[in-house]
């Protein structure tokens, strides 16, 4: 049987940090975008797409989905050249908001890599470690990438030592955890909120979120009613305030009314962890779009056309 020609991915968009969860806890959101890949023999480069992020995103070698596919074809093609296609037509369907602390690149990256893995005709069941470490590795760490690859809720972390190798384990979110996301209507990059962040912190703080991140797991899987406390942060939501303080003050806000919250990944999106997807009228939620979204559980879902 050769290799297909043709594949559809569906990979869910997805919230990191969690509050004090920094680069390590992630969870995958039901927001989903969705690619369809073709190759051909001829050479040429077709790409379509629709819905977010359509107006500015690039239609050559440099859109994220294109680069991670490249990546993956080297990886699982080796020396063979019929691995990686001469022609080739991405059509993608976005409905992750782009720059928002949604996950929009990590979701890219995974389904490119994912895409790339099936045309080579490998199993994306037994490669899922090499996914990850291709996805993550464009990412520079591992809690959206996991998530969108592995579904549910996730504990990331890297190796250390010259290896540079990621790592994950998905966790099940408890029934009671109901996201709900606070979608502002400005971007934010994840390279500018990075360089607000100090080299050094006080050890209380460190030792504080530490606990905290601790408590998170605890919370996101067997104890709900502890999420205000373990969504607690001290290590990076503080120094990041100049970038989005009307996000950090729905944070506030929320959170004193009882709602566990914190910036969804590198904002400005807010993640609230509610009981039953709703919020109390005495929030303002205004210059935020409203976004109730379960837990994916699945992760990313490839179907061979």
């Amino acid at each position: 049987m050769g290799r297909p020609t043709r594949v559809r991915v569906r990979v869910p968009g997805s919230t990191a940090n969690l509050g004090p969860g920094f680069d390590s806890l992630g969870m995958a959101l039901g927001l989903y975008d969705e690619i369809e890949v073709e190759t051909f023999d001829t050479p040429g480069l077709f790409v379509d797409v629709a819905g977010e992020g359509s107006r500015h995103v690039p239609r050559d070698e440099r859109h994220l989905v294109l680069r991670a596919m490249r990546q993956a074809f080297e990886l699982f093609g080796g020396s063979d050249p019929a691995a990686t296609p001469a022609g080739l037509r991405l059509r993608c369907t976005n409905a992750i908001p782009h720059s928002r602390g949604l996950g929009s690149s990590a979701a890219a990256a995974v389904a490119g890599v994912t895409a790339a893995a099936v045309l080579c005709g490998r199993d994306v069941a037994l490669e899922r470690d090499a996914l990850l470490q291709l996805s993550a590795g464009m990412e520079g760490h591992a809690d959206n990438a996991a998530a969108s690859l592995m579904g549910g809720f996730v504990v990331a972390w890297e190796s250390s030592g010259a290896a540079r190798r990621f790592h994950a384990e998905k966790l099940d979110v408890h029934p009671d955890v109901h996201p709900v996301a606070f979608v502002a209507g400005t971007e934010s990059s994840t390279k500018t909120t990075r360089g607000l962040l100090p080299d050094e912190v006080p050890l209380a703080d460190a030792a504080f979120t530490g606990s905290r991140c601790a408590l998170a797991v605890l919370a996101m899987t067997r104890r709900p009613d502890l999420l205000l406390d373990a969504t607690e942060d001290r290590l990076h939501q503080p120094y990041r305030r100049s970038a989005y303080p009307a996000s950090l003050g729905l944070v506030e806000d929320l959170r004193g009314h009882g709602v566990p919250a914190a910036i969804s990944g590198a904002g400005p999106t807010v993640l609230a962890l509610t009981a039953d997807g709703s919020v109390p009228d005495a929030v303002d939620t205004g210059g935020f779009a409203v976004l109730p979204l379960p837990v994916d559980t699945t992760g990313v879902q490839v179907d061979i056309a």
